[in-house]
């Protein structure tokens, strides 16, 4: 008996049978709903040459491109800074001055509750800002928020006993944090950081409500603009595509961090060990 079929039964030749008759049930669903959204946009005329006309044009491609050089712009600067927020306010929370601790808490739990769209649309409005200084400050003070709260208790799932060997030792608190606490934290964490990041990247396209020009932005420009029959579908099927593509190597970027953490922390262990006889 392996260790994995001690956890379940193994199916048997009826239980697979009707795996397989499940998932071929499965299949044809996916299948017939994917025809009719087919069907539906063939039927209205989506796939029309007058509505793809427009993206022959080299004028609304410069306009694409540079709505999508904008988005990686605002989601490089808010992802840059909405981790220094999270590590700094998330160090805060961990402090052990009280003062320090609860006002850091109280600066989380309030942007953490406080819809981003009403954040973007304060700072721009009531403070005047640059639509992009407007998103960026906005996309930092959620998303670093809940990023503080990842980091928190990505440190506070580490065992205790590991906090409590290193100060046995004689490690003062920032060389626990930095030698013990946080790099077996990170990889615990990493899934959820990238996660956020992900919800960041996509949340960007909030900067069109405030007219910066973004990816969604120019988009809106390109099927309300226009003469070609309001081409709000064909737009749709432009953008969207690269929207889950930059998502999609967002996760392979993440998975390729953690496969090489994993890597690295095996190659460690086994360095140490062999070093360990000669020592003795």
């Amino acid at each position: 008996m392996t260790a994995g079929s001690a956890l379940y039964d193994i199916p048997g030749p009826k239980a697979l049978a009707r795996h397989r008759l499940y998932a071929v049930i499965a299949t044809a669903l996916l299948a017939g709903l994917a025809g009719f959204v087919v069907y539906k946009l063939v039927d209205t005329g989506q796939f029309s040459a007058v509505k793809w006309r427009p993206f022959a044009y080299e004028g609304i491609q410069r306009l694409l491109l540079t709505g999508l050089a904008n988005t990686l712009v605002a989601f490089g600067w808010a992802a840059l800074a909405s981790l220094v927020f999270g590590v700094v306010f998330a160090a805060g929370r961990l402090s052990d001055h009280r003062v320090v601790r609860w006002a850091c808490t109280l600066v989380v739990e309030f942007f953490r509750a406080m819809p981003l769209l009403v954040m973007i649309f304060f700072i721009f409005i009531a403070l005047r800002l640059d639509p992009m200084l407007s998103l960026i400050i906005g996309l930092t003070l959620y998303n670093g928020s809940v990023l503080a709260e990842v980091f928190r208790a990505g440190v506070d799932a580490v065992p205790r006993g590991q906090r409590e060997a290193a100060y046995a030792l004689g490690m003062r608190k920032t060389q626990v944090m930095g030698h013990v606490l946080v790099p077996q934290a990170a990889r615990a964490m990493l899934p959820a950081i990238i996660s956020q990041l992900v919800v960041a990247l996509k949340d960007t396209s909030l900067g069109y409500l405030i007219t910066y020009q973004e990816f969604l932005y120019s988009g809106k420009l390109i099927a309300t603009n226009l003469d070609y029959d309001l081409p709000f579908i064909p737009v749709v099927m432009v953008i969207a595509p690269v929207y889950i593509g930059m998502c999609v190597l967002l996760s392979w970027c993440a998975n390729g961090i953690a496969g090489y953490e994993r890597r690295s922390a095996r190659t460690g262990n086994i360095a140490v060990r062999t070093q360990l006889p000669e020592e003795v």
